[in-house]
């Protein structure tokens, strides 16, 4: 089985619960240990990267603000203290607490080349490796030396010299939209055969999970159509231009296939890229003029245009076809 887990590297719930996997992996049944796989989430996508101080941020009043959200009831300063004990408790000590801020994006791509070279062993030691630089070493994770001083260290040695060539960087962009496709909402999530936990729970917790998992093993979708149904997803939530980016390598690879054009122009009509969706459009409705939504959505899409004389009669004609699109 494989456990896909959905986190921030500068979450200090991800370090948390990364312990408390281990502990409840180690509590479970069987000979064939499951596949740890980690994946991107971002919990601050404004994050500079160049590294800040994280105790300034703090004392910002705005960002005190949107940080008591994270932790009703206890400021920011209560909440880390708080974070920090049960971070001891799991043995995270002496020292806890980050002392940067900055965007998690580069460690990110060094955890999932480390996945690509050398599987999940390899992933799970960049994760450590970044982990203790950030909340116990006090380091810059955003900083290139730090990272490749953690990948040699993890036994990566090519990881550095990857991200100055800027490897990874459409990889984890693409890995965050399926996250976000996913319904991933928080750091971490834990995911197993189609099923999900959010939150570092306690291992007793994440063992009952993962055993539920085990039982359940949904028949594996080929690549592309996980691909598809997740640039569906992302559309339906609002996020047009993220549910292309999902399709492009769909539209180089598969560009006869009729659902994925018609996806694309739905998703191009959607973030007002009026020119692209017509042309799009135009094509699939010469292609098979009997199909309803093409031609009602062309008709909208000239309409959005100012061709109101073009798109009367693919309104119209839509409107014959199907009464409810009159």
């Amino acid at each position: 089985m494989r456990i896909e887990i959905w986190a921030d590297v500068v979450c200090p719930w991800m370090y948390i619960g990364k312990r408390r996997l281990e502990q409840a992996l180690e509590g479970m049944p069987g000979t064939e240990a499951p596949e740890v796989v980690w994946r991107p989430y971002r919990i601050d996508p404004s994050a500079p990267a160049v590294a800040e101080p994280l105790d300034a941020l703090l004392r910002d009043p705005f960002v005190d603000t949107a940080l008591r959200a994270c932790a009703p009831g206890l400021t920011p300063a209560e909440n880390r203290v708080r974070v920090a004990e049960v971070a001891a408790a799991e043995g995270l000590g002496p020292r806890w607490g980050a002392t940067w801020r900055v965007s998690s994006h580069d460690a990110h791509r060094l955890v999932m080349l480390a996945g690509e070279a050398g599987g999940a062993a390899l992933q799970d030691a960049v994760v450590e490796g970044v982990l203790h630089a950030h909340f116990v070493a006090g380091d810059d994770i955003g900083s290139a030396p730090v990272l490749d001083r953690i990948a040699l260290a993890a036994g990566f040695r090519e990881g550095g010299r990857l991200l100055l060539a800027g490897e990874g960087e459409e990889g984890v962009r693409d890995l965050v939209l399926r996250g976000r496709a996913l319904g991933v909402r928080t750091s971490p999530t834990f995911v197993a055969n189609g099923r999900a936990l959010e939150g570092a729970r306690h291992p007793e917790e994440i063992r009952e999970f993962l055993a539920a998992a085990a039982e359940y093993a949904p028949r594996a979708l080929p690549e592309e159509v996980e691909r598809f149904r997740q640039a569906e997803s992302l559309l339906g939530a609002g996020d047009p231009l993220g549910a292309l980016a999902l399709l492009r390598p769909m539209l180089d690879e598969h560009a006869a296939d009729r659902n994925v054009r018609l996806l694309a122009a739905r998703a191009h009509y959607r973030s007002a890229q009026l020119n692209r969706a017509r042309r799009g459009l135009e094509a699939l409705v010469e292609e098979t003029p009997d199909d309803a939504y093409a031609r009602l959505l062309l008709g909208r899409t000239l309409q959005r245009q100012g061709e109101r004389e073009l798109a009367g009669p693919h309104l119209r004609l839509a409107g014959v076809m199907v009464p409810g699109y009159a």
